[in-house]
């Protein structure tokens, strides 16, 4: 019984179920919060109290709450295995929908919205799943397959917006909370074959020496600071874009229609990035991106909205959404190697997610301040502009160190 339990636990494990489990996790927990801003306007029409900047705050402080708790949640699993933290990371995730479902008050939303689905995106997106994924893999197919499971979020922002604004439509935006809550549920169902962890071969090396090592790096410090501009720009888009059109007359199909097309062409932008940077620098293709995003915010605010041109400013974002994500974790392990890899994502995605609290909650409260969001336009553009440039001295070259890390073995927890 003892060998059968062994062989059934090492199919699980196999790398190439351990990527689909780890695609299909990032499909449900980062394509569901792709979709909670189609939920700002039904709630704050419906609910006493709570208006724009409330609910800006509220997914401001789920991306703060996101990235302070994501670093330690990739200590935890490069000490004790992905299996737990991602369980108990899909059971808040679970918790918090169902709290935001019940919402009556400002306190509600933020507890439910803000903390508890913040609290369980940390454990069950980018550091920990990426993390694990990253560990199956070697070098030469790291990035390649670390862009197949951020594929699962790229499809997961595509199929979350019919999704939900079905369920809105058909049932009402409480129940719908419910409804995503229990599909959040099958991430609990996955987080067993997600379990492995890395071990150094020869003389280990410490956390606190690894985190030494990167912070006094500066292509790390570089690398954490464009990916706070990464974040800024996201949230303000998928936060803010649906009350913006609706602001500038377009009719309220297309903030849904948006948020579709940018989860389509993201699921080509992530695929084709996380290729390509298996063959050529990372940080040149990241260049890349930070200018296209640029160019494509200032067209797009400097002509007079319409339905076409929307869905094509949405398309070249799409393409742009969520390829930074393997070529940025991809330098991570390209340099320092995968033994602490959950834990430096971990600490690149919580900058990332500062930036994404200031994008949401700035949109919001600029908004209220000045009655539109064209000051927030422009940030996103000179901040796309700043992250290209701080990306060109980033050294892409594997350190050299006495712990021999680089030749990590993985073993299950």
């Amino acid at each position: 019984m003892q060998s059968t339990n062994g062989t059934v636990l090492r199919h699980l494990r196999d790398p190439k179920l351990v990527l689909v489990a780890g695609s299909v996790v990032a499909l449900i927990a980062i394509g569901m919060r792709h979709s909670f801003g189609l939920f700002l306007d039904p709630v704050t029409r419906e609910v006493p109290n709570i208006d724009r900047e409330t609910f800006g705050f509220a997914i401001a402080l789920q991306n703060l709450m996101w990235g302070l708790a994501q670093p330690f949640a990739g200590m935890l699993a490069d000490r004790f295995g992905s299996a737990r933290v991602i369980f108990t990371g899909g059971a808040l995730y679970v918790l918090g929908l169902i709290c935001a479902s019940a919402v009556s008050s400002t306190l509600g939303l933020v507890l439910g919205l803000g903390v508890l689905v913040g609290i369980g995106l940390s454990a069950t997106t980018y550091a920990v799943v990426l993390g694990a994924v990253g560990r199956k893999f070697p070098p030469e197919r790291r990035t390649s397959a670390l862009g197949i499971a951020s594929l699962g979020g790229s499809l997961g922002i595509f199929l979350s917006v019919p999704v939900t604004l079905s369920l809105i439509d058909n049932l009402n935006w409480s129940l719908a909370f419910v409804s995503l809550g229990l599909i959040a549920v099958t991430i609990c169902l996955l987080a067993p074959m997600l379990s492995g962890r890395a071990e150094g071969q020869g003389t280990e090396q410490s956390l606190t020496e690894a985190l030494s090592e990167a912070l006094g790096h500066k292509g790390f410090v570089l690398l954490v600071l464009g990916f706070f501009v990464c974040g800024f720009q996201l949230a303000f888009i998928g936060t803010h874009l649906p009350a913006y059109l609706l602001d500038r007359n377009l009719g309220a199909w297309l903030g849904g229609a948006a948020l579709a097309t940018i989860g389509a062409t993201n699921i080509a932008g992530t695929f084709i990035c996380g290729v390509v940077g298996d063959h050529v620098s990372k940080k040149k293709v990241l260049v890349g991106l930070y200018l296209a995003r640029a160019a494509a915010v200032a067209v797009f605010v400097l002509r007079p909205p319409s339905d076409v041109s929307t869905l094509l400013f949405a398309a070249v974002m799409g393409f742009t959404w969520l390829g930074t994500v393997p070529l940025t974790t991809g330098i991570v392990a390209q340099v320092f190697g995968p033994r602490y890899l959950a834990t430096l994502i971990g600490i690149v995605f919580f900058m990332h997610q500062i930036g994404s609290f200031l994008g949401a909650w700035l949109g919001g409260l600029v908004f209220e301040q000045t009655g539109n969001y064209d000051i927030m336009w422009w940030c996103v553009v000179l901040a796309g502009i700043m992250a290209a440039f701080l990306h060109l001295p980033i050294d892409e070259q594997p350190l050299t160190s006495k712990f021999s890390r680089f030749q990590g073995a993985v073993s299950n927890a």
